[in-house]
C-alpha cells in the first residue's frame, strides 16, 4: 500500500510540474523583425535553464522514489519472517515434542506460556492427552511388573513341591514328571521375559559409560564357540541392560540355528554410535516378516514354538531396550538362511544431550 501510494505521489507531481513547464516557462515568441533582441535572448535562456531544473527534479524524485521503495521492500521482508517466526514457534514446539515422544519420554511436556489463544489451547490440549496417555502406560507396566511378581511365588512352590512329591518314581512316571517340570521352567522364563520387558520400558535411571565390546566378552564365556570381532565400542546406558540385550540376540542365535551352528558376533563404531551385530545361520526368512520378530510372542511357524523352548519375548526385549537407549536395531535375512541383527546405539555426548534435552522438555 506504501509503495503504491508512493508511486501515485510521484505521478502527480511529475503532472504538475509538466503544467508549470508548459504555463510558466512558455518558449518566447520572436520579434516582428525577425532578430532577436537582447531580451529575448535572456528570456530563453531563463526557459532553458527552468525546463533543465524541471527534469532534473524529475529524475531526482524518481531516484529517490527507487531507493525509498527498495528500503520498504527489505524492511517488510525482515518484519515479515519476523513476525511469522513468533506465530510459527509455538506450532514447532508441538511439532518437535511430538517427534520426540517415545515410551521412554512420555512426561515432556509443551507447557507453552503466553496468551490464551487457539495456539496455546492447542498446545494445552496436546498436554492433557500426554498426561492421559503417560498414566494409562505407566498402569499397564504397574501391572505386567506386579503380576509377574505375584506369580513368580506360586510357581517356585509348584516347582519344589513337584521335585518333592516326584522325588522317587517309578520310570513309567518320570516322563510325566519331566514334562511338568519343563512346564514349569517355561512359565518362569515367560515371567522373567515380562519382568524385564516391563524394566526395558521404562526412562533409564541408571546410564553410565559402558562398552559393548567388555559385555560381549562376557556374555560369550556362557556361550562359547561363536566367532568373535570386538572391538570397542562406547555408549552410555545401563550396563544391566545392555548386558540383558547382548545375551538375548546370542540366546535367539543358538535356539535358532541349525546344523551348521554357525554365530558371529561383531562389535565396532560407525557413524557417531556403537555398533553391536550378531549373525547366525538357521532357516531362511522372507524380508516381509522380519519386523514382526520384534513383537512380543510372535514366532516364525508353529513348527518353530514347538521345537525351540522359550517365552517369545527375546527380541522384543532387544528392541526395547534399544528404544530406551535412543538406539536403533535392524534385522536382515542372510543369503543361505539365518539373520542378521544390528543394534546401533548412540555414543556417549550424544546420550547425555538427549537426557539434558529430556530433562528440560526440549528446550535445551
Amino acid at each position: 500500500m506504501a509503495v503504491v501510494m508512493l508511486l501515485a505521489v510521484n505521478l502527480l507531481l511529475s503532472s504538475a510540474l509538466g503544467v508549470s513547464v508548459s504555463v510558466s516557462g512558455r518558449a518566447p515568441q520572436p520579434s516582428a523583425a525577425g532578430a532577436p533582441t537582447r531580451g529575448e535572448v535572456d528570456q530563453e535562456a531563463v526557459f532553458q535553464g527552468h525546463l533543465q531544473l524541471q527534469y532534473e527534479l524529475l529524475r531526482y524524485q524518481w531516484a529517490a522514489t527507487a531507493i525509498i521503495i527498495a528500503v520498504l521492500t527489505v524492511v517488510s521482508v525482515i518484519l515479515g519472517w519476523w513476525l511469522a517466526g513468533r506465530v510459527l514457534r509455538p506450532i514447532r514446539s508441538v511439532t518437535s515434542t511430538a517427534r520426540r515422544l517415545s515410551l521412554s519420554n512420555l512426561h515432556q511436556r509443551i507447557a507453552m506460556q503466553g496468551p490464551d489463544d487457539e495456539l496455546k489451547e492447542l498446545a494445552d490440549t496436546f498436554d492433557d492427552m500426554l498426561d492421559r496417555l503417560e498414566r494409562s502406560t505407566d498402569a499397564q507396566r504397574r501391572f505386567a511388573a506386579n503380576a509377574s511378581h505375584e506369580l513368580k511365588t506360586p510357581l517356585a512352590l509348584d516347582r519344589a513341591l513337584l521335585q518333592v512329591a516326584f522325588g522317587e518314581l517309578p520310570e513309567e512316571m518320570l516322563e510325566a514328571r519331566d514334562e511338568l517340570l519343563a512346564s514349569n521352567s517355561r512359565q518362569h522364563r515367560l515371567i522373567d521375559g515380562l519382568l524385564m520387558l516391563a524394566a526395558a520400558e521404562h526412562t533409564l535411571t541408571n546410564a553410565e559409560p559402558v562398552d559393548l565390546a567388555d559385555l560381549a566378552r562376557r556374555v560369550l564365556c556362557e556361550h562359547p564357540g561363536a566367532t568373535v570381532d570386538l572391538s570397542p565400542a562406547l555408549t552410555s546406558g545401563d550396563p544391566v541392560l545392555v548386558e540383558r540385550l547382548i545375551a538375548n540376540l546370542v540366546e535367539n542365535a543358538e535356539k535358532y540355528n541349525d546344523q551348521r551352528r554357525f554365530i558371529a558376533v561383531r562389535t565396532g563404531t560407525g557413524n557417531g554410535g556403537a555398533v553391536l551385530t550378531v549373525e547366525n545361520t538357521g532357516q531362511e526368512i522372507a524380508h516381509e516378516v522380519v519386523s514382526s520378530l520384534f513383537e512380543p510372542f510372535r514366532r516364525l511357524t508353529s513348527d518353530r514354538t514347538e521345537s525351540v523352548s522359550g517365552a517369545g519375548l527375546g527380541l522384543s526385549i532387544v528392541a526395547a531396550i534399544t528404544r530406551v537407549h535412543g538406539g536403533t536395531i535392524d534385522a536382515v535375512p542372510r543369503t543361505g538362511g539365518g539373520l542378521a541383527v544390528t543394534v546401533r546405539l548412540p555414543d556417549m555426548g550424544s546420550v547425555l544431550k538427549a537426557q539434558l534435552r529430556f530433562s528440560t522438555g526440549g528446550r535445551g
